[in-house]
């Protein structure tokens, strides 16, 4: 009997799973392991956030797929404010955390066989499976000129601030893909998961009314609160943009479940509605990328772009691998470029999610011989 081929055949391995054998040498420093890879916050859930968690525990019954009024109101809002957007004629709905909604968009879109999405050059690798899930093709591409007038593009990702360059991409750059994606048809998911950290670049959002016009056809902004306010347990994310394609992701997901549980509601609508503990965040990871930015150039690495976002893009000009193990040497274990695609084999991507205290202790590993 032929079984069909499992769908796990489609994808790479995972990559995260090929960085043990350094995790396992970082780990045995006598000072333990500086942990800057992953990119998961280590700082408390606000308290605002994890009070209104509990105040919703008491949930029994299924919750809204569409999210409850409350939250739909709490996104519009901060939206809005974060990036520029008009609340009239805008669809919102939370998804589980962003990872999830990347990897699941294309099929959600009905995206398949003989059909192409753009990702860019140097990107986070969850674009690429979601394609390969659906069946469809990736092209890599930071030009759509380099695309040419291909009619079976259908998606279209962009990433800004970038993971994992920290690339910030002009708002002209952005209006470009967004017309040149319109007059094909095709939909532009602009992965805005960073867009809160700006740092000597103001990243800008896809609907912002100097990109998309005043008009959300055929736009998707995704963000998370995983970052912004230590939620990456929760799974926290949502999705804003064209009514329609909103609507359409509601009507399978629905059948799907894939429904944001009901305390988790209730403790995005705390966290979008307070700035405080995001902007008290946000001064944290400033002050720990100038720490690591300090150290990083005094140890002769090369940093490139990371005007926002939550890592260092950086360099010793050889093969990522080697620069991985000369740190694991050292302690610290940061993220191989080679993830990211082909034209980040010389590079490594250093997190900003770590305790002050390790971080401090970065330049002293760096100097270790």
């Amino acid at each position: 009997m032929n079984r069909p081929a499992p769908v796990s055949a489609r994808l790479p391995e995972f990559p995260w799973d090929t960085l043990d054998a350094s995790a396992t040498v970082a780990a045995a420093h006598p000072d333990g392991l500086i942990n800057l890879s992953v990119g998961t916050p280590v700082d408390p859930v606000p308290q605002v956030i994890r009070q209104a968690l509990a105040d919703a525990s008491d949930a029994p019954g299924y919750p809204l797929t569409a999210g409850t009024p409350a939250l739909r109101a709490a996104i519009s809002a901060w939206v809005a404010r974060a990036c520029g957007a008009g609340v009239d004629g805008l669809g919102v709905l939370p998804s589980i955390g962003s990872k999830e909604l990347v990897a699941w968009l294309p099929t959600l879109l009905g995206i398949g066989p003989g059909d192409v999405v753009v990702v860019p050059s140097v990107s986070y690798p969850t674009y690429e499976v979601g394609v390969r899930l659906a069946g469809a093709t990736a092209v890599r591409s930071d030009s759509l000129t380099s695309v040419g007038p291909n009619s079976r593009v259908r998606l279209v990702w962009v990433n800004s601030p970038g993971n994992p360059t920290g690339k910030v991409l002009p708002a002209r750059h952005l209006r470009k893909v967004v017309d040149w994606a319109r007059e094909r048809g095709a939909v532009v998911a602009s992965d805005e998961c960073y867009l809160p950290l700006g740092w000597s670049a103001e990243p800008v959002s896809v609907l912002s009314p100097e990109v998309c016009g005043g008009s959300y056809d055929g736009v998707l902004a995704v963000h998370s609160l995983s970052k912004r306010s230590n939620l990456a347990g929760y799974r926290a994310g949502f999705v804003a943009g064209d009514p329609a394609l909103v609507a359409e992701l509601l009507a399978v997901r629905k059948h799907a479940g894939m429904i944001v549980p009901a305390p988790v509601q209730a403790a995005m609508v705390a966290a979008l509605q307070d700035e405080q503990h995001a902007e008290e965040q946000r001064e944290r990871y400033r002050a720990r990328r100038e720490t690591l930015r300090q150290a990083f150039d005094a140890a002769g690495f090369t940093i490139e772009h990371s005007e926002a976002g939550l890592y260092l893009w950086a360099t010793r000009g050889e093969d990522c691998w080697e620069t991985v193990d000369w740190l694991a040497r050292r302690g610290i274990l940061v993220a191989p470029g080679a993830f990211y695609g082909p034209a980040g084999e010389q590079h490594v991507r250093i997190a900003l999610t770590e305790s002050d205290e390790r971080v401090a202790a970065v330049a002293g590993r760096l100097a270790e011989r």
